[in-house]
């Protein structure tokens, strides 16, 4: 993902002598660029040109289809380089731990995401889209990205990179209405103005905010730092217009029965449980608890007030962000912060392991933050080697040492030039379809293409 290319190309970069391997657990490279980023932010992924020039480096390797941690270990990977560096980000979601999170038609918008971008493990969700109504719960960029896919008109989706699988399930989606709620107000919300403004735009979709949620909010935000008071600002002033008073009353009565599809943000929400139907098998709701805030801004707390509500709904999506997992007993993990205890990215008592990226500083961002945590990390490493805290007197094998252990393990390494076979493919297939790519799914097939 991006964290290993960006640590790799900074390495790369201010040291000469440098040689670094790229381990990756699917055959396929670039992690959240390609199976994270939405398919209707294409700009986004230009960073692969990046990450394809560092891999094309005659001192960089790229070894996919190899798990760390199963395939080979960190300690055998230790003895076979001066330096390993984890940068595996966060391939888990945080769950609500609240009863009903196991119905059908619950799911993480972790998978989710994954399901309509190809990621492999995802590819069987087959989420239900037969309700009206779904609930995302989370205000982050993530619920706007299911929200907008969810809604978008079905020409924009067709010319972008989603699987044609997905594309023909929300072809057959009855989803009209799509809320997102947060456990806290309007201040509070984790989204960025691009992505709420793409949303606010999004053809035949109608915004739907509650002028009451935003009152007194014009004083509170005037101190507030720049970005947060824009987008507040942008909430209010969608949550005050009138639908076009032009609009002549018989067009008005067309457009209320053609029901436009709509969103809308509903704050101080806790979800308690969610409602199974009559058969007990289904979801049919969510019963939420209202909050208070405690506190202001940023560190301002949720507390419920007692009272709770039910919100009708058949699908529930729930959005509260990923999470890390510890990768091999060989190396430190803090559970309660879902980190590798870590400073500037050398990891804490095991000198010559690094981390970067979500693992070493927890799931947040955006891939520009992710770049410069990475380069932060390189740093460390390139500041060890010259200081002497890695002995590099004497030589190590690298992947000469890897590739023995994989290959007594019967696991076959995927290299970069076989990666760019894979894309090829995949390019020509979207080609076919007027579109930019369609993604192969299933890992075996892509072994199957590169023989």
């Amino acid at each position: 993902g991006p964290a290993g290319f960006y640590t790799a190309q900074h390495i790369l970069k201010h040291h000469a002598g440098a040689r670094v391997d790229i381990y990756e657990k699917l055959p396929v490279p670039f992690g959240l660029v390609r199976f994270g980023v939405a398919p209707d932010h294409p700009e986004v992924k230009n960073v692969i040109n990046a990450f394809t020039q560092t891999a094309r480096s005659e001192r960089c390797a790229y070894y996919g289809n190899v798990t760390v941690g199963k395939d080979v270990t960190v300690a055998e990977l230790r003895q076979a380089y001066h330096a390993v560096v984890l940068s595996y980000g966060a391939e888990d979601n945080r769950v609500l731990g609240i009863p009903g999170e196991n119905l059908s038609g619950v799911y993480s918008a972790r998978a989710f995401v994954g399901w309509y971008n190809g990621l492999p493990e995802n590819r069987d969700l087959k989420p239900d889209l037969s309700c009206e109504t779904a609930l995302i719960l989370g205000h982050g960029n993530v619920a706007l990205d299911v929200a907008r896919i969810l809604l978008s008109p079905l020409h924009l989706l067709r010319k972008t990179d989603i699987t044609d699988s997905s594309l023909a399930a929300l072809a057959c989606s009855k989803v009209k209405r799509v809320w997102l709620a947060g456990r806290r107000g309007p201040l509070q919300v984790a989204f960025t103005i691009k992505e709420l403004r793409e949303m606010i735009n999004l053809p035949g979709a109608r915004p739907v905010l509650n002028p009451a949620d935003f009152t007194g909010l014009e004083n509170a935000i005037k101190d507030a730092p720049r970005p947060r008071k824009r987008l507040t600002e942008l909430m209010i002033k969608t949550a005050l217009e009138k639908p076009g008073e032009k609009m002549m009353e018989v067009q008005a009565v067309v457009a209320q029965a053609a029901a436009p599809r709509e969103w809308g943000l509903k704050f101080q929400r806790s979800p308690q449980e969610v409602l199974p139907t009559t058969d007990g098998r289904r979801a049919r709701g969510v019963r939420m608890a209202l909050t208070r805030l405690e506190g202001s801004g940023d560190s301002a707390k949720a507390v419920p007030t007692g009272d709770v509500e039910e919100l009708e709904c058949g699908l529930v999506l729930s959005s509260i962000g990923y999470q890390s997992r510890p990768l091999d007993p060989a190396v430190p993990f803090d559970t309660q912060r879902g980190v590798i205890p870590n400073s500037s990215g050398r990891v804490e008592g095991v000198p010559g392991l690094y981390c970067s990226g979500w693992v070493k500083r927890g799931p947040t961002g955006v891939i520009i933050t992710t770049m410069n945590d990475s380069f932060d990390t390189a740093q460390s490493v390139l500041e060890d080697l010259q200081v002497g805290v890695l002995d590099v007197s004497a030589s190590r094998e690298g992947f000469g040492a890897v590739e023995s252990i994989l290959g007594s393990r019967g696991v076959r390494p995927v290299s970069f030039s076989d990666w760019e076979k894979i894309d090829a493919a995949e390019v020509a297939r979207g080609k076919a379809a007027g579109k930019p790519r369609e993604k192969i799914v299933d890992p075996q097939e892509m072994l199957q293409l590169i023989g």
